[in-house]
C-alpha cells in the first residue's frame, strides 16, 4: 500500500521533504477537515483515488492512471520533440502526468486512438507480440489492393510476416469521424493486425499493390476510439480492468521455409 507523503509528492508534484513539512506544519486536511498528521500512513487501494485538501486546495491523489487520447495528425507520438508538437503536450493537466507513458506510437501523419498509462508491466503486455493484442485501423488508399495470399503468409520487403487478423473493404457509411479523406482517395480499407512493426500498416498495402494516404487506428484491443471524442482530447479510462483477463497468445506453429526457385 502507497504511504499519502510518497501520493502527494507524485500527484502534487513536490519532493518528499517538502510533502513532510506540510504535514508536520499541519497544512494538509482530509474532505472531513480532519488535519492530517502522519505522513507514513497507508492508503488501501479501495480509498483510492483519495482527495486531500492542501492549504485549502483540494487535490486528488493516484497511485495510477489510464488514459485514451485521441492522437490528430502532425502531432508526434513522443515525450519531447525539438521540431513537431507531441501526444505529452496534449496531457499536460493530466494526473500522474510526468509518470503516464504511450502505449505503442502512431506516425505523425496517422491519427486515432491511442493509450497511456503509468503501469510499465500493463505498457509490456499491450505492447509485446507475445500477446498479440489487436489494432484496427481505418486506411484511405491511392487505388485497389490485391487479396491477402491463400496459401502462405504475405511477406514485406525485408522478409517480415506481419500478423494480419482481418482485411476488409470498408464503406463510406462507416469511416470513423477521425479518419482523414484526401482528395485522391480511391479505396477505404480495415485491416487488423497483432504487432506494431515500424509502417507495418502502410508497408503491407504497399505490399498488396496500394499506397495508404489515410490511416487512423480506430480500436486497440477490446478499446474503441470514441466518435465524439474530437482530436486532441484525452479521457480517463481504467485499462487494468478492461485488460484483466489479458493472456499470451497460443504459439502458432512455424510455416516451412518456401523452397528456393
Amino acid at each position: 500500500m502507497p504511504r499519502i507523503d510518497r501520493l502527494i509528492s507524485r500527484n502534487v508534484g513536490l519532493s518528499r521533504r517538502q510533502a513532510t513539512q506540510l504535514f508536520r506544519s499541519g497544512r494538509i486536511r482530509g474532505v472531513d477537515d480532519v488535519v492530517l498528521r502522519d505522513p507514513a500512513e497507508q492508503v488501501r487501494p479501495s480509498e483510492l483515488p483519495r482527495v486531500v485538501l492542501i492549504d485549502g486546495q483540494s487535490h486528488t491523489l493516484y497511485s495510477r492512471y489510464h488514459l485514451l487520447q485521441h492522437k490528430p495528425v502532425g502531432v508526434v507520438t513522443a515525450l519531447r520533440d525539438s521540431r513537431h508538437p507531441t501526444v505529452r503536450e496534449l496531457i499536460d493537466d493530466a494526473p500522474l502526468v510526468d509518470d503516464l507513458r504511450p502505449i505503442g506510437r502512431l506516425d505523425l501523419d496517422v491519427s486515432g486512438l491511442l493509450l497511456w498509462t503509468t503501469e510499465g508491466s500493463l505498457l509490456h503486455r499491450l505492447t509485446h507480440p507475445r500477446y498479440g493484442v489487436p489494432r484496427v485501423y481505418q486506411a484511405a488508399l491511392s487505388g485497389p489492393y490485391s487479396p491477402l495470399p491463400s496459401d502462405q503468409p504475405l511477406l514485406l520487403d525485408d522478409g517480415y510476416a506481419p500478423a494480419i487478423h482481418n482485411l476488409v473493404e470498408l464503406l463510406e457509411t462507416d469511416v470513423h469521424p477521425a479518419l482523414a479523406l484526401p482528395s485522391e482517395t480511391q479505396n477505404l480499407a480495415t485491416i487488423t493486425v497483432a504487432s506494431g512493426q515500424f509502417h507495418e500498416v502502410k508497408r503491407i498495402f504497399a505490399a498488396l499493390g496500394s499506397e495508404v494516404i489515410g490511416l487512423c487506428r480506430v480500436a486497440y484491443g477490446p478499446v474503441k476510439l470514441p466518435t465524439d471524442l474530437p482530436a486532441g482530447e484525452s479521457r480517463a479510462i481504467d485499462l487494468l480492468e478492461i485488460f484483466a483477463d489479458l493472456h499470451p497468445a497460443p504459439k502458432v506453429p512455424a510455416r516451412p521455409a518456401l523452397a528456393e526457385p
